[in-house]
């Protein structure tokens, strides 16, 4: 019988371009939070082939990006997906975005079980920490998110 893996939630983005950061951002409240001792809360910033590992490491993986995509600022939206395809086209701009990562994931090992919150956003502000309150406001409403798939899994 194999050992079950740990839960990882991982948020993503950069800190230093506003709204793009938003994962990060909810990484530190959910740090806030208390969640069982399987559950680790890693704030991955902007993303890039070191983050690989944690796709053969976790299981399940719950991920927390910004998307600019056609859908209202500040609509934060659970997707389960299954394949690279699955992933929205336009996760916000790092290094690498989440479906590179996950593409060259494919290659190495099956996927875990993915949950990714996504965070609609406008705009990539440069040299701006905050959140427009648009964003900020979704924090919530992440945080309950996590808990209700830590909690059902």
């Amino acid at each position: 019988m194999s050992e079950k893996k740990e839960t990882l939630v991982l948020g993503i983005g950069n800190y230093l371009m506003g709204d793009e950061g938003v994962g990060v951002h909810a990484i530190e409240v959910l740090l806030k939070e208390n969640f069982p001792e399987n559950v680790h809360l890693i704030d991955g910033g902007t993303g890039g082939f070191h983050l690989l590992s944690f796709f053969h490491d976790y299981d399940p993986l719950i991920l927390i990006d910004a998307t600019m995509d056609e859908e209202p600022v500040g609509t934060v939206r659970l997707i389960e997906p299954r394949f690279a395809s699955d992933f929205p086209r336009t996760l916000s701009a790092h290094d690498i975005g989440l479906r590179d990562l996950i593409e060259t994931a494919i290659l190495s090992a099956p996927l875990p079980k993915i949950y990714l919150i996504v965070i609609s956003i406008r705009e990539i502000r440069s040299m701006v920490m905050d959140l427009s309150p648009e964003i900020a406001q979704t924090i919530p409403a992440i945080v309950q998110m996590v808990k209700k798939i830590v909690e059902k899994k």
